[in-house]
């Protein structure tokens, strides 16, 4: 038994009726109350990321209605701007999250903005720590080992070339990398718009760039799978199929299919379980983690934010952004407590 979270991919359709069947899937398996943290990173580069997330997060308060979700959205855009995914404040959300969203908008993009980054050391620590990851569309290709330059290969016409991706199932020991919208159909008789828009030739060109003994998963449309890692198994959910690809062979599950992990890789779970994440960032998540509120009355969103970020200074020892925050807390009719099993809020 792990304490290891599940991981949903999508091929698209976040916010339609087979996303909502995902979602609902993994929120059956919270037992704690729902906190969904979704990252607008992948669309950050867009004026309207903001409404991008809100739609999801719309979505997600009326689909999981019956879980009383908490949702926030994470702007954490771009580095060097007042929405950087270095930012505690910004991230501090991630920190009680137990379902964590990323989709929509350019791999390369939330690639470069999120790779070694405060906000994607947070995904990791809480998905070690029993929360929820779900991805789809740019945000699937994004943690893949290898990633796919979409938009500068279809729209701007480079040459077929690989970018490092976040590797997320590199904490896993396993090679990896996904390609969404692999079934896709938009450019009618005239164009392949197949491997997310690739087409099979530039595909097959962007495949033969990997290294040996990678692995692609391939996600139809509308379709998603689903790592279960306390059952060793993936299952496919959906109205299509996922395709598991090694030296071009492509082996298909239709939706309903049930694959055990070790068919596409050897899993370790990381030991320690906080192997590769800073250990400062680590010791964050942790004691947030152990918040404790000492009154019947329930602490607010906006305080409980305050608290996971002055936590956050306090971890990197910024002693005047940590008293900031208390005072700010204060202000707020709360008094925040350090003790030896973390945090405690009492009513002022």
């Amino acid at each position: 038994m792990t304490s290891i979270g599940p991981i949903a991919l999508l091929g698209s359709g976040e916010t339609s009726l087979v996303g909502g069947r995902i979602f609902e899937h993994l929120a059956r398996q919270i037992d704690e109350p729902l906190r969904v943290a979704i990252l607008e990173t992948p669309a950050g580069f867009e004026l309207n990321s903001a409404q991008v997330a809100g739609r999801i997060a719309n979505f997600l308060q009326s689909r999981l209605a019956n879980y009383k979700p908490e949702i926030h959205t994470i702007p954490a855009r771009k580095r060097g701007t007042a929405f950087t995914p270095e930012d505690p404040e910004v991230c501090a959300p991630l920190l009680n999250a137990n379902l964590i969203f990323m989709g929509p908008g350019s791999p390369t993009y939330a690639i470069r903005q999120l790779q070694d980054s405060l906000a994607w050391h947070l995904v990791r620590a809480r998905h070690r720590m029993g929360a929820a990851l779900v991805f789809a569309s740019a945000a699937t290709i994004a943690i893949g080992e290898v990633g796919l330059p979409v938009y500068e290969i279809y729209k701007a016409g480079q040459d077929v070339y690989t970018v490092p991706g976040l590797g997320l199932f590199n904490d896993f020991g396993v090679p990896l990398s996904f390609i969404p919208h692999w079934n896709n159909t938009d450019g009618g008789q005239d164009l392949d718009t197949s491997r997310c828009f690739m087409g099979q030739e530039r595909f097959q060109e962007w495949y033969a760039q990997l290294p040996d003994g990678h692995t692609v998963i391939g996600l139809d449309e509308h379709t998603g799978f689903v790592f279960d890692f306390r059952r060793g198994e993936g299952q496919v959910i959906g109205i299509s199929s996922v395709t598991l690809m090694r030296t071009f062979e492509p082996v298909i599950y239709p939706s309903g299919s049930v694959i055990r992990l070790d068919k596409i890789g050897d899993f370790q779970m990381p030991t320690p379980l906080s192997a590769g994440i800073p250990p400062v960032i680590w010791e964050m998540a942790q004691s947030t983690s152990r918040l404790q509120v000492d009154t019947k009355e329930t602490a607010s969103a906006e305080i409980l934010a305050l608290v996971e970020a002055r936590q956050a200074a306090r971890a990197r020892k910024d002693w005047t952004a940590a008293d900031e925050y208390r005072r700010r807390i204060q202000s707020l009719g709360w008094m925040v407590q350090d003790t030896p099993d973390g945090p405690r809020l009492v009513k002022a």
